[in-house]
């Protein structure tokens, strides 16, 4: 079971940054998808960064050229880098990672998601 546990959300004025943290309990040196994504009540979750293995990003409309998705394959811990934020950004973010392990075990993890508030 590969835990990823995230940290980082909480209250911010329109235009303030913000940088969550999703922390993984194996290396993140090797995956099949790395990304972020949101869901405000009584919707579907929508995704806002994602990252191949390639290294390639992509991001949603919505985000681009604000949200970067960083990562820091020391501390296995990816990041979702979030500036000029707007009352719109107010939402649950979660990361999500899929890979496969040494035994050859898909996995398909997610965190527990954390809360983003962008209001004056």
């Amino acid at each position: 079971q590969v835990q990823l546990v995230e940290s980082g959300g909480g209250l911010v004025q329109p235009g303030g940054s913000l940088r969550l943290s999703c922390a993984a309990s194996i290396s993140i040196l090797s995956f099949n998808s790395m990304g972020w994504y949101r869901q405000a009540p009584g919707q579907q979750r929508e995704l806002v960064a994602q990252m191949a293995p390639s290294g390639n990003r992509n991001y949603a409309d919505s985000v681009k050229g604000r949200f970067t998705i960083p990562k820091d394959n020391a501390k296995n811990t990816v990041y979702l880098q979030m500036n000029a934020l707007k009352p719109e950004d107010t939402n649950v973010y979660y990361c999500n990672i899929r890979g496969t392990l040494v035994s050859s075990v898909r996995y398909d993890s997610w965190g527990q998601g954390t809360q983003v508030t962008v209001s004056s």
